[in-house]
């Protein structure tokens, strides 16, 4: 939950610090003090767009710093700790965000800079603000749609992730079968062309390796008489004499007469070396015969040397063509394989791959039916739930309905699949329309939202709806921003006690000028305004408890605090509010 929030150069707020309760805390304050700049720090905090003109007039920035109190294993904690963030020393986290009078803003979360995205997610975690904008926004039908999939919770969550799963594959092979038929005629050239180097590579049939190793031999065959010159003189100054040199003494004579000159001596130390001529003698005679075995394989042979060169060409073609050597020419070969497996554009690959589509749109059409199975069941208890409410809130005749119904293909359609003999388009979020609608009372027709309610109407079914919503919502801090604006009397105590019974499951904060409202508080703040010597508005926030509070209500009743007339209703409606919240208190712990 938000523990506590500190604003500063805040539109008219110069400094203030919000206590907020773990309950129900309201804020109120005269038209203009800034408790609107309330919300405008929640925004903030949660990452929403920086306003330069938010920058009060002669300040250099703005600040809103907030600090959460959230379990360590919680979605919030990740999020901060995959963000490098540390908690304070008492496990609470504080988020800050700045924003400077030119526009620019600085976020940071733990005592760490991170991007606006971040205190985004920690958002989505710990806080929803229900405001004027977000009752908009429910007008359309896409959010009415993520409203009903929202209070649904897993019995929408889990059959659309099925849905959607199914749904990528499907259209991954509807365009890989839309752009094999489009370009048969550029893949066939292109294949035609793999083809071609796929029968040269094969019918040349070359090793790995083998166009170095034909390098190898070819300079071995070219430069065989250099090669015989140096292996005999070698095998000459090894062995002895040789044909070419009868008189020549080898380096094998040498060492036996070494040796036997040193076998005669008695000195230890001699014979010693005596075995290490040995040694040498015996290298001496194996490096002799493998000089003499080099020797008789050298031989001359030109009709080998010329079959290299030629085969040496004919490799140098591929390398030409499709690499730098024959390792590259084999590689392109094993790509080509592979490509021309996937570029199929014979009649039997493309009718495989139509049944393989048809295959994932029949499993497509089954998640989409228990998709919207599920959806028309959320539908009802959302229209019952929200109708209930609508009975409180001094609308008894009228009544919520949430409709949903198959969403069409138009026209050309390449994402339409038949659900129960009709068209419909298959869409990442299924394949319904969701239109929430309001009948007035008995006689008149359901109409949508935005055509079936009038203005005071329309806050009050929007309220209902929020109300509904925000009980289903996991996140622990809710935030109403003025939606009980055109509502007053009956209807006004109403949306007190609704919202003091949902302060018993969330911590909520309502920006509220209903003193109907605000008596449900568990902590109420005011936002005062004065006129500072600079001719600069400015408004601080306190918090009131018992006499100022009756003052305060008698403030939002009659406009005075003064009038005992003005008192005595605060107090009364303070002594309804403390007797309502007592008797949801007993009755929820007879309940547990």
């Amino acid at each position: 939950m938000l523990a506590e929030m500190h604003i500063q150069g805040l539109g008219v707020i110069d400094g203030a610090t919000l206590e907020l309760h773990p309950g129900l805390t309201v804020v109120t304050g005269e038209t203009g003090a800034g408790k609107t700049m309330v919300v405008t720090g929640l925004h903030l905090l949660g990452g929403g767009r920086a306003d330069s003109s938010r920058v009060r007039s002669g300040a250099t920035r703005a600040v809103v710093e907030g600090r959460f109190t959230v379990a360590p294993d919680s979605p919030a904690a990740e999020v901060a700790g995959e963000a490098g963030a540390e908690p304070d020393e008492d496990g609470s986290l504080i988020a800050v965000r700045s924003v400077n009078a030119q526009g620019r803003s600085r976020a940071h979360l733990g005592g760490r800079s991170v991007p606006n995205t971040v205190l985004s997610e920690l958002a989505d975690q710990v806080l929803a603000v229900h405001g004027q904008n977000d009752q908009l926004r429910l007008l359309r039908p896409g959010e009415q749609r993520g409203a009903l999939d929202r209070f649904a919770g897993g019995a929408v969550e889990e059959p659309l992730a099925e849905y959607r799963r199914i749904r990528r594959e499907w259209l991954d092979v509807v365009r890989e079968l839309s752009d094999r038929r489009e370009r048969s005629r550029e893949l066939e050239r292109e294949a035609d062309l793999l083809r071609h180097g796929l029968s040269e590579i094969e019918h040349a049939d070359p090793r790995p390796g083998e166009d170095v190793e034909l390098v190898e031999r070819a300079r071995r065959l070219s430069d065989i008489d250099r090669l015989r010159e140096i292996a005999s003189n070698a095998l000459s100054a090894v062995s002895g004499a040789t044909e070419e040199s009868p008189d020549d003494t080898g380096a094998v004579t040498l060492v036996g007469q070494a040796r036997r000159s040193l076998g005669g001596a008695e000195d230890p130390r001699l014979r010693e070396l005596e075995g290490r001529l040995s040694e040498a003698a015996a290298v001496l005679s194996d490096v002799g015969a493998e000089l003499s075995s080099y020797l008789d394989d050298l031989q001359a042979d030109p009709a080998e040397l010329e079959r290299i060169l030629s085969r040496q060409a004919e490799l140098k073609q591929l390398t030409r063509k499709y690499a730098e050597d024959i390792d590259g020419v084999l590689a392109w070969a094993e790509q080509a394989r592979e490509r021309l497996q996937g570029m199929d554009t014979s009649e039997e690959a493309l009718a495989e791959l139509a049944a393989h589509r048809d295959r994932l749109a029949e499993q497509l059409v089954t998640h989409a039916r228990v998709l919207t199975a599920a959806r028309v069941e959320a539908a009802r208890r959302l229209s019952e739930a929200v109708t209930e409410e609508l009975a409180g809130l001094a609308m008894a005749q009228a009544e919520f309905e949430v409709v949903v119904r198959p969403q069409r293909a138009g026209a050309g359609d390449q994402e339409s699949i038949v659900v129960d003999g009709q068209e419909l388009h298959a869409g990442p979020e299924g394949v319904d329309e969701v239109e929430m609608r309001l009948r007035a009372h008995g006689g008149a027709p359901p109409l949508p939202l935005h055509k079936g309610a009038s203005g005071g109407e329309l806050s009050r079914v929007m309220l209902g709806l929020e109300v509904v919503l925000a009980d289903a919502d996991t996140v622990p801090t809710l935030v109403f921003d003025e939606v009980d604006a055109g509502v007053g009397g009956r209807a006004a105590v109403e949306i007190g006690r609704r919202l003091a019974r949902l302060a018993r499951s969330h911590q909520v904060v309502v920006v509220t000028h209903l003193p109907q409202v605000a008596a449900y508080a568990d902590r109420h703040l005011v936002v005062d305004k004065a006129q500072e010597t600079t001719g600069l508005t400015h408004s601080d926030v306190r918090i009131v408890s018992d006499e100022q509070r009756v003052s305060e209500l008698a403030r939002m009743l009659a406009g005075l605090d003064s009038t005992e007339t003005g008192r005595a209703h605060a107090e009364e409606l303070l002594s309804v509010a403390d007797r309502y919240k007592s008797e949801c208190g007993a009755r929820s712990s007879a309940g547990g």
